[in-house]
């Protein structure tokens, strides 16, 4: 047999290689997010609750998702583990820069001001004033094109 004939075997068995060895890698990368969660940390469970880490055990972990609501997950169904400054900003709304008025007045200020300035179109029918330059004769009248 030539080489010609087996390198797309060569080929394959590389590719297989290569998509186990990156898949291998993102599970040893999870292991570790998950090993670094300790009591008090904000974690994203697969399933998109956002909780506190009150205990972690060998397989399980205990969350805090409320005042006096616990429950319990598995290792494997945590997502994400937070840092305190991206878990308060989604849980608890502490983002100094997003500062939303009171009423929706201050949203809709400069809209109002240029919808004001510019001209709104004439939609009505027109006017006799505007017809009687013309041939003032209209649908459906004899002569009319």
């Amino acid at each position: 047999m030539s080489i010609a004939a087996l390198l797309p075997f060569i080929i394959l068995i590389g590719a297989m290689f290569l998509m186990t060895r990156s898949a291998k890698k993102k599970q040893q990368q999870a292991a570790e997010m998950r090993n670094q969660m300790q009591p008090g940390t904000g974690v994203r469970t697969i399933g998109g609750m956002y909780a506190t880490v009150k205990e972690v055990g060998d397989e399980s972990v205990t969350l805090e998702a409320a005042p006096g609501v616990l429950f319990i997950f598995a290792k494997n169904a945590i997502g994400a583990v937070l840092d305190d400054e991206e878990y308060n900003r989604i849980v608890h709304g502490d983002d100094p820069s997003a500062i939303v008025p009171d009423d929706a007045s201050a949203l809709t200020a400069d809209q109002d001001e240029t919808v004001a300035e510019d001209a709104k179109p004439d939609l009505t029918k027109k006017s006799d004033a505007e017809t009687e330059g013309k041939d003032a004769k209209g649908d459906g009248e004899t002569g009319a094109k």
